[in-house]
């Protein structure tokens, strides 16, 4: 059994000790990343600003997913089933503001690809596109979505499987519900896919490291092919001196695409 004297011992120690903590003069922490870690984080920190979450309502129920901004007027990628047949949908950014957009065009269930135009206050930003005809299985790629609304969640993995027969990239990097939509990044932050579904054998409801995007070159044409539905009259292109294509959307009027089909020539 401990004394009196063992206790107040003990008592005058840890007293000691806090004492030498308040007073000792701080030491800064600095945080080490590795390279791989600086990679992701680099990423992540371009990448996220323009990855929005989109909530739309679809038959009368609620849908949800993510889209990745391709322009500074508010172009959005993203996936046909997560706005279904809604010409309405909200987008939110990271920085907070939340806003509505119309559907300009989506694209068949086979490429399960959807154009939609948000209504911003000014630039936002956006990511560039990719070549998906240069991935390789085994590079390195990155995911950022809202898996079950947890918005622009980040995981990482490999391609590990180019699936041409359905026009696929395969990947390993956590897809989940909710992630439909956003963006499959190399580790330059460009734009290889738009992440779409997942495969396991729960029925598609948790993943289990097999999930699909559609490769950003099925995305360019997607793009050009719709702008190509409804050219403006010859008289407005020779007035703009140059060739200008833009698509009819239900609810606005004309959409100017040929800036976006523009940037998406010169991309690689």
């Amino acid at each position: 059994m401990k004394t009196v004297r063992q206790l107040t011992r003990g008592m005058v120690c840890l007293m000691v000790l806090a004492a030498s903590f308040i007073t000792a003069p701080a030491l800064a922490y600095t945080p080490q990343y590795d390279a791989d870690e600086q990679e992701n984080i680099s990423v992540y920190e371009q990448a996220s600003r323009a990855v929005v979450t989109i909530n739309a309502l679809v038959d009368g129920h609620p849908s949800s997913g993510a889209g990745v901004l391709i322009d500074e007027s508010g172009m959005i990628l993203t996936s046909s089933h997560v706005i279904g047949n809604a010409t309405t949908v909200y987008v939110s950014l990271a920085d907070g503001r939340k806003v509505a957009a119309n559907v300009l065009g989506r694209a068949g269930e086979k490429s399960d690809l959807a154009l939609v135009k948000g209504h911003f206050d000014g630039p936002v930003p956006y990511l560039r596109f990719g070549d998906s005809a240069k991935v390789k299985v085994g590079q390195k790629v990155l995911a950022i979505g809202n898996p079950y609304g947890f918005e622009r969640t980040l995981t990482t993995g490999i391609i590990s499987r180019i699936d041409a027969e359905r026009n696929r990239i395969q990947t390993d990097a956590a897809i989940n519900p909710g992630n439909s939509g956003g963006p499959l990044l190399d580790t330059q932050g460009y734009i290889i896919g738009i992440n779409q579904s997942i495969f396991n054998p729960d029925g598609n409801r948790s993943n289990i490291g097999i999930g699909f995007a559609v490769p950003v070159n099925s995305a360019k044409g997607f793009l050009k092919a719709l702008a190509d539905q409804q050219p403006i009259p010859a008289t407005v292109a020779a007035i703009s001196k140059q060739p200008v294509i833009r698509y009819r959307s239900r609810n606005d009027g004309y959409e100017n695409v040929s800036i976006l089909l523009q940037k998406v020539g010169n991309q690689p």
